[in-house]
């Protein structure tokens, strides 16, 4: 019976920290779509004309009501039979955040909706257009205001971005798969890449703490 020998790890160590570098540059390239596709969504649903909200709600109900998975293949194998030719980097950065901007679009609608009128009535006296109001005023205290529940979010997409892996992008999952083919030696690979996850989760989870502590003496 062989145990663990994570020796056979260290010739690959520079080829793990380059999978978690590029886990690193996927998530936060799709968080920050993610965020921005988010309020647009939001916004959309709340005040956009039928035309364009009805739009808007169906991409939304398309993107919670299948899996991650079935949208990457979608986005990447699908799109070359129309046309559409995008890099697996590309396709995964695509993937992950219009995935994860549905579910801060619901959160932020939320956070618009339990904006106080008063603030829009007052910004509106003072002789704000509807939109200069939003953007401003409302949208700004929404952000603030839903942080935990978006930063949530953020974790999520962290652990989700392995699934990537299955169009080739060579993050964090992948390089350890490459080790593993090489040396037949599962364990040793997948456990330090799970260390390696942990550590990028605890610097992302760092990050959110400072944000929301910024917020906090902003408000």
């Amino acid at each position: 019976m062989q145990g663990l020998d994570f020796s056979v790890v260290l010739p690959y160590t520079s080829l793990l920290w380059t999978g978690a570098w590029w886990t690193a540059v996927l998530t936060v390239s799709a968080a920050a779509l993610s965020f921005v596709f988010g309020i647009l969504f939001a916004v959309a649903v709340l005040y956009a004309p039928k035309l364009i909200a009805w739009p808007v709600r169906f991409v939304m109900w398309l993107f919670m009501g299948t899996p991650l998975l079935l949208q990457l293949f979608l986005i990447y194998f699908g799109l070359v039979q129309i046309g559409i030719d995008i890099p697996a980097l590309g396709a995964g950065i695509i993937g992950l955040g219009l995935h994860f901007a549905v579910y801060n679009a619901d959160v932020l609608r939320a956070g618009i909706v339990a904006v106080d009128p008063g603030q829009t009535e007052g910004a509106r006296s003072i002789g704000f257009g509807r939109w200069q109001t939003l953007r401003h005023v409302v949208i700004p205290q929404a952000v603030r205001n839903t942080v935990p529940p978006i930063g949530g979010n953020m974790i999520a997409l962290l652990k989700e971005s392995s699934i990537v892996s299955v169009i080739g992008i060579a993050e964090l999952v992948h390089s350890a798969q490459l080790g593993i083919s090489e040396t037949f030696r599962p364990f040793e690979f997948y456990i330090t890449a799970a260390a390696l996850y942990y550590i990028l989760n605890l610097v992302l989870e760092g990050g959110l703490r400072l944000v929301e502590r910024k917020v906090e003496v902003s408000r």
